[in-house]
């Protein structure tokens, strides 16, 4: 097949879970013999042309000059790149910012739409916006032909909401088993004695939330924050929490060697997303051997069931922080990384978008490519 990649800002990943899948799934697509486009931004660091076999299409982004305007610039930009490739299929990363681009979508591409999360419920946009992107997802639906939900949640959504079909493929992830502890010194950090999170700081991950709880407990270890923090929310959680001097505050970070070394060596790793679906920082920390507590939501509860500890508010988080112990919840680590092995590992979500993208471009066209049989998760 000949596949585009949309709706990421591109690889290598620089910036977030979108970018990530787009890395692993375009090179394990070259891999299995397909030939693979990703779309990227005109302002990323990568200027080539190709990575490990992917090609890559610049197109032009003026985010960085227009705000969120700009996206819909960029997605527009590569919409219409897209109607002069030929691309037997086409998959869209989202719907936010290019469904109203929708109806420019080459004809006689499948369009494959990984639908994300529930946009509309992030708490950081008004009533307008929220409203807007229900729109979005309706317009993403309408344009598509095959949709796919990262969660038993979402496919849920999607089809009492819309009595719209999808596939459920969710996220990946390697196992880690491969742990160095030298990372620690560069952080003056010593194996499991302190705790972490990893995420966008936006209200709806809870970071408020699990600082809080951190600042109210007896809990004697350091505490890493790492995600972008120069945003406003950002400066607000920091100016916030800038008394607590257990708090690092680290910054992006995305060498994923040195990421899978911190959670692996960390007594506590705190997952607070509570919008979307499978997210790809909660497989990243069971694949690490991490001790997760994570908030307690249908997303989340889905995928570790009873192998984590789980927090609703402030004083949850307080309780765990005193009470978690990492010798005695080993089990609850272990069953994860057992999880990431057998349900979640790369290799076996590539072949389920393989066979998913293969049946649509059948659909579509009528080629009849043979496709690999595979198991898909229901």
């Amino acid at each position: 097949m000949k596949i585009a990649i949309l709706g990421s800002r591109g690889i290598p990943n620089a910036y977030g879970g979108f970018e990530q899948f787009a890395e692993y799934v375009s090179a394990g697509l070259v891999e299995r013999g397909h030939d693979v486009y990703v779309y990227n931004s005109s302002t990323h660091p990568y200027q080539s042309s190709t990575w490990n076999g992917v090609n890559i299409i610049h197109c032009y982004d003026p985010e960085n000059k227009l705000g969120t305007a700009g996206q819909f610039v960029y997605d527009f930009n590569c919409i219409l790149d897209s109607r002069k490739r030929n691309f037997d299929v086409i998959l869209q990363l989202g719907y936010t910012s290019s469904s109203i681009w929708g109806n420019l979508l080459p004809s006689k591409s499948a369009i494959v739409t990984n639908m994300d999360g529930l946009e509309w419920k992030r708490s950081k946009y008004s009533p307008k916006v929220q409203s807007f992107l229900r729109w979005a997802e309706n317009k993403a639906i309408e344009t598509s032909d095959v949709l796919v939900a990262d969660s038993i949640g979402i496919k849920k959504y999607l089809s009492e909401t819309y009595k719209a079909t999808s596939t459920y493929i969710p996220y990946g992830a390697h196992p880690f088993t491969n742990p160095n502890d030298t990372v620690l010194s560069e952080y003056n950090l010593q194996a499991n004695e302190y705790g972490m999170l990893i995420a966008r700081l936006e209200p709806e991950n809870n970071i408020e939330t699990i600082l809080q709880g951190l600042t109210e407990s007896q809990y004697e270890g350091s505490f890493l924050v790492i995600g972008k923090h120069d945003t406003p929310y950002g400066r607000y959680i920091k100016n916030l929490f800038q008394s607590d001097q257990r708090i690092q505050f680290l910054g992006g970070i995305y060498d994923m060697n040195k990421l899978n070394n911190l959670r692996y060596f960390s007594n506590l790793y705190f997952h607070g997303h509570s919008v979307g679906g499978t997210n790809p920082s909660l497989l990243e920390a069971m694949s690490s051997q991490a001790l997760i507590c994570a908030h307690h939501n249908p997303f989340n509860e889905a995928i570790l069931k009873k192998d984590a500890y789980y927090f609703s508010n402030a004083q949850d988080v307080t309780t765990v922080f005193e009470n978690a112990n990492r010798r005695i919840d080993q089990y609850k680590v272990e069953n994860n990384l057992e999880k990431i092995k057998n349900i979640y590992e790369w290799s076996m979500i590539i072949d389920q978008y393989e066979h998913c993208l293969l049946s649509a471009v059948n659909e579509k066209t009528g080629k009849l490519i043979p496709v690999p049989s595979t198991v898909l998760v229901d």
